[in-house]
């Protein structure tokens, strides 16, 4: 009899076919079906929390009560005046749907790529685009190419599912794929209904410079040449005007003895003294389930959440342009299959996804998760001055990493778990940044001209990520805010003023927090019933996140309505099933934010009886209401980073990485520092090479000595068992 899945392993093939049949054979032929996608409805805490902690106690059995197995299905029932998007819940066990709702007409949802993927032939057949085309002469041998975009915010609140378009050229004259279109912008974006699939209008775009005023120009009477004194704007190595560098000497990741970590099938995954499962979702990409350190729960589960960029040129229809790259698209739909030397080195394992086909069938998303071991420098040293005598830990790190590319930018996302208890969550933003046409010779504050005729403009990425706290225990957490105050002098207490102060405030209830560097503001996740034995304070884990510039839209527009938790850096908000969406589940087309953190915290759900309302009895909802509002709950939170992007020339045409990280850090939660136990052994595969005409120097006594220029080879492969000394990985 085959063994039950654990109940946050992902869908098999067998368990995904499973539940669109269940839908298919619902409306038996009647109505036609276009599957969004299907994966693992996760179990509600309540029905996990028990498997988790008796499966940690090593008791479980054949009598232990799982959680029903269940697929949540996304699909549109299409008509001919409409489509519905309809969310079910199916019981594969019982092989039926358990629950059911359709979204309301004007929350529209998400793009596919198979629908972005249609959009490209819908405008070439359009007459409204053939017209606005005519308005352009294009250099011989150029061909249109269009980026799909998520519309923005609904002028209307009746508005249909919509559709734009940011039309570029090509110079097909190369005959190489990858020609930089991006040089080459055309100032018109075709705007469609996609119930009717029909181009509905195509908007005219201002070309001229910031004083110019915000409307385009009146159409001339002949059509106006394009890119007369344009630069090509090439990437790809042999398409550069210029030669790659060759004197970079290969820098190698070698384990020859493999990896240090396991992958189990049902997505178990351990390294060192971690352990947690791997999930996968269309929306997140990857997932972190029930992290434990020595067997310890840490957090019930981690995420990234949302991600939104807003641009600041006022002129229409540039006023739309706002993506929520998660909620529009999807960073597992938009997932980059991982190559080994390039995106990962070392001892990589991959993972796969699956992602669904419009009829619904399994389609394999292959190497979407790498999972690898990095070298990070020095994790901890120390030497004895009197006998020179050194100890050092090298710092390393087990990385979960995935990256999407959604039209011209790349985002890459990683959970860093460290030897010390710690885990970085990290983003970094890359590839090409959005560009429009001006007019040569003019210059604009709405952004940047990095090339002639193209201007780069201003625009933020804000960030949210997902944190459910289970700081040695799913049961017991609290967060408190931490700031650390001067103090002024006082002849008894602080006679010389040097005193400083640690000021805490419990989170009582729902509520958002503002950073504040000044007074070393500071969120810790704690429990409250388990106390240091050395300390005698709360076991915790802390929040170091970067203090960085909010959402710049005025409070009263729509982009700010839309995205309010970009408002703020970071939020708590009490725990319920399925709410995983930072700014709601329907962003697209969105001109508020429904059922995202601003509505969390506006019901009132309170963590500790100082934080109950007035008037509310009880633990679960108010006097004579539902759920939906005021009742007790476990924390969690929501940290909010981002960055302001002016874009600069160095930019174009691809932008070098910019980084930002979030980093959880025990405080109190172990009872020494947990990394005494790193190997301080020397690496003997790290050799020293003659570098600028003189031979490295070094004194031999292994870990405290002085080398220098160290160069460390390494090397990996893909399953990590079989690296070889010639075989190394090389990016």
């Amino acid at each position: 009899m085959a063994t039950a899945p654990h109940p946050l392993t992902q869908l098999s093939v067998d368990e995904f076919t499973k539940a669109r049949d269940i839908i298919v054979k619902l409306y038996g032929g009647s109505q036609s079906v276009y599957f969004r996608q299907i994966n693992l409805e996760e179990p509600s805490k309540e029905t996990l929390i028990p498997y988790l902690e008796a499966e940690h106690a090593g008791t479980l059995t054949a009598d232990t009560p799982r959680p029903a197995r269940q697929a949540h299905v996304e699909y549109d029932l299409i008509k001919a005046e409409k489509h519905e998007a309809v969310r079910a819940v199916v019981d594969l066990d019982a092989g039926k749907v358990v629950s059911s709702d359709t979204a309301a007409a004007n929350r529209h949802p998400y793009f596919t790529t198979d629908e972005f993927t249609q959009f490209f032939d819908h405008c070439l057949a359009s007459d409204l685009f053939k017209d606005a085309m005519s308005e352009f002469e294009l250099p011989e041998g150029f061909e249109i190419t269009i980026d799909p975009w998520p519309y923005g915010p609904s002028d209307n609140e009746d508005d249909p599912r919509i559709m734009q378009g940011l039309v570029f050229a090509r110079d097909a004259r190369k005959n190489h794929p990858d020609t930089n279109h991006y040089g080459y912008p055309i100032p018109i974006i075709p705007v469609m209904d996609w119930v009717t699939k029909k181009i509905i209008r195509v908007d005219r775009l201002a070309t001229g410079g910031s004083e110019d005023g915000l409307e385009p120009a009146p159409r001339g009477d002949k059509p106006k040449k394009l890119f007369e004194n344009a630069k090509s704007a090439e990437w790809v190595p042999e398409l550069l005007d210029q030669p790659v560098r060759t004197d970079l000497k290969p820098l190698n990741v070698v384990q020859p003895e493999g990896a240090s970590f396991s992958v189990q099938e049902d997505g178990l995954i351990e390294w060192q003294k971690w352990r947690f499962r791997l999930g996968f979702t269309p929306r997140e990409g990857a997932v972190l389930h029930d992290v434990c350190y020595e067997n310890r729960p840490v957090f019930y589960r981690l995420s990234f959440s949302e991600l939104t960029v807003p641009y600041g040129d006022p002129r229409p229809p540039f006023h739309r342009k706002q993506a929520f790259d998660f909620g529009d698209g999807g960073i597992g739909r938009m997932a980059n299959n991982l190559t080994l030397g390039c995106d990962c080195l070392g001892a990589i394992h991959y993972v796969d996804g699956l992602l669904s086909a419009p009829d619904g069938s399994p389609t394999p998303a292959k190497s979407v998760v790498c999972l690898h071991e990095q070298d990070n420098g020095i994790l901890w040293k120390h030497t004895n001055f009197r006998t020179n005598n050194a100890i050092v830990a090298r710092s390393r790190e087990f990385v979960v990493q995935q990256l999407c590319t959604l039209a011209n930018y790349e985002y890459l996302f990683q959970y860093k778990l460290d030897l010390a208890g710690g885990i970085t969550l990290e983003t970094r933003a890359t590839g090409m940044v959005s560009v429009v046409a001006i007019d040569e010779g003019k210059t604009s504050k709405y952004g940047n001209v990095v090339s002639p005729g193209i201007l780069a403009q201003n625009h933020q990425h804000i960030f949210a990520a997902r944190i459910d706290p289970a700081i040695d225990s799913y049961r017991d957490n609290q967060v408190v805010v931490e700031e650390s105050h001067g103090v002024k002098k006082n002849p008894k207490t602080n006679p010389h003023g040097n005193l400083y102060e640690v000021r805490r405030q419990v989170v009582d209830k729902a509520t958002y927090v503002d950073a504040e560097p000044r007074h070393n503001r500071t969120m810790k996740m704690e429990n409250p019933k388990k106390q240091n034995a050395i300390s005698g304070k709360n076991l915790a884990y802390k929040i170091i996140a970067p203090a960085t510039q909010m959402i710049l839209a005025d409070e009263e527009s729509v982009h700010t309505q839309r995205a309010q938790f970009a408002q703020h850096n970071a939020w708590v908000t009490g725990y319920r099933d399925g709410e995983f969406w930072v700014a709601g589940e329907f962003t697209n087309q969105s001109r508020f934010e429904e059922g995202g953190v601003g509505d969390m915290v506006r019901r009132g759900d309170w963590f500790t009886e100082e934080g109950k309302p007035n008037g509310v009895n009880g633990s679960n909802g108010t006097n004579g209401s539902s759920d939906n509002h005021g009742q007790k709950s476990s924390p969690v939170v929501w940290p909010v980073y981002g960055f302001t992007h002016n874009p600069r020339v160095e930019d174009w045409p691809v932008m070098p990485m910019e980084m930002y990280q979030i980093h959880l850090r025990p405080t109190d939660f172990f009872e020494a520092n947990p990394a005494l136990d790193v190997p301080s052994k020397k690496n003997e595969a790290s050799v020293l090479v003659p570098c600028c005409g003189k031979n490295g120097v070094t004194n031999g006594n292994g870990c405290g000595s002085v080398q220098k220029d160290p160069v460390a080879h390494l090397q990996g492969s893909n399953n990590g068992a079989d690296a070889k000394a010639a075989g190394a990985n090389v990016a």
